[in-house]
C-alpha cells in the first residue's frame, strides 16, 4: 500500500512508465519483512528489455522485476535507494521522503 504521494503523482508515473520511460516513484511503505524501511522507489518501464537492462547498469538483478503490466517496476529500498535517487537527480524526492 502507497502512502504520501497524490493521485496525480501515481498517474503521471503511470503514463510514463507505460510509455516506456524509466521512471521513479518513492512512496511510504510497510512491509513486515522489511519493517527497518519506511520507503520504497519503484523504478518503471514498460519496456521489459530497457528495464532490465537499467538494472543490469546498477548492479541490480533483473530477476526481481514485477512483472505486472502495464507498470512493471523494480523495487528499491535502502541504501541503494538513497544512492540511486542521487544518481538519477530525484533530489526532490530524497527531500521529501527524508532520505538524505
Amino acid at each position: 500500500m502507497a502512502f504520501g504521494i497524490t493521485r496525480q503523482e501515481l498517474r503521471a508515473w503511470q503514463q510514463q512508465t507505460a510509455a516506456g520511460v524509466i521512471s521513479f516513484l518513492t512512496h511510504y511503505w510497510y512491509d513486515p519483512r522489511f519493517p527497518q524501511f519506511t520507503t520504497v522507489t519503484k523504478v518503471g518501464c514498460s519496456d521489459l528489455n530497457r528495464l532490465a537492462e537499467w538494472c543490469l547498469a546498477h548492479d541490480l538483478d533483473p530477476a526481481y522485476i514485477h512483472r505486472r503490466m502495464p507498470y512493471p517496476h523494480f523495487d528499491l529500498i535502502g541504501p541503494r535507494q538513497r544512492e540511486i535517487l542521487r544518481q538519477a537527480g530525484q533530489e526532490d524526492q530524497l527531500h521529501r521522503f527524508k532520505l538524505d
